[in-house]
């Protein structure tokens, strides 16, 4: 019994390093177009995370190009990798719910306002643009209108280019509402 215990430890130890070199992996390919493989790994293999670094990142990509998150892309030299649609929206998600991504939790007076109508044929990024703002605080207010006091609307906007959501996702800041709808919000942000 305790064998299966310590034997299940590891197997659940190898699972969390693996999603741990699967995040790392995203948050880096996030940060430019596309990456070499090399320097992929040596940016990860520097941080010592696990005895063998290399078969845990060559696992971690193999998942994430299943998953459909990173394609592959070689040139005469090198093996590239880089983020698709699908890959981005999650790499997003991943800094919203990062520690290091703080939100100010004092209001500057600013409501941010996103609309966004995507046909029922790309339901999924519908679904996935849906979580997104609900982690990062807004309110879905009608159908497809969403709501929120958080300076977010910088993170979207980056979104919204990254997927060529131009007339899909529409963001809008504005500092003056009607007093009905203020004391709603209000009451719906504790503000």
């Amino acid at each position: 019994m305790y064998v299966d215990i310590i034997f299940g430890y590891d197997k659940m130890s190898n699972i969390m390093k693996k999603q741990d070199f699967s995040k790392k992996i995203l948050k880096i390919l996030a940060e430019k177009p596309a990456i070499s493989i090399p320097e992929l790994s040596g940016r990860i293999q520097t941080q010592k995370d696990t005895k063998r670094p290399s078969y845990a990142i060559t696992r971690s990509l193999k998942g994430l190009k299943e998953a459909g998150l990173i394609e592959n892309m070689s040139s005469g030299q090198n093996d590239y990798a880089r983020l698709t649609k699908s890959g981005r929206i999650k790499a997003n998600s991943i800094k919203l719910e990062s520690e290091s991504s703080l939100v100010s939790n004092t209001w500057d007076g600013k409501w941010r306002i996103i609309l966004l109508d995507l046909p029922e044929s790309r339901k999924a990024e519908r679904e996935s643009l849906r979580y997104l703002l609900k982690k990062a605080g807004f309110v879905c207010l009608k159908n497809s209108a969403w709501i929120s006091p958080y300076p977010f609307e910088h993170l979207f906007s980056n979104i919204k280019k990254d997927l060529g959501l131009t007339t899909e996702l529409m963001i809008m800041t504005t500092n003056s509402l009607d007093a009905e709808t203020e004391k709603v919000l209000f009451e719906m942000f504790g503000k």
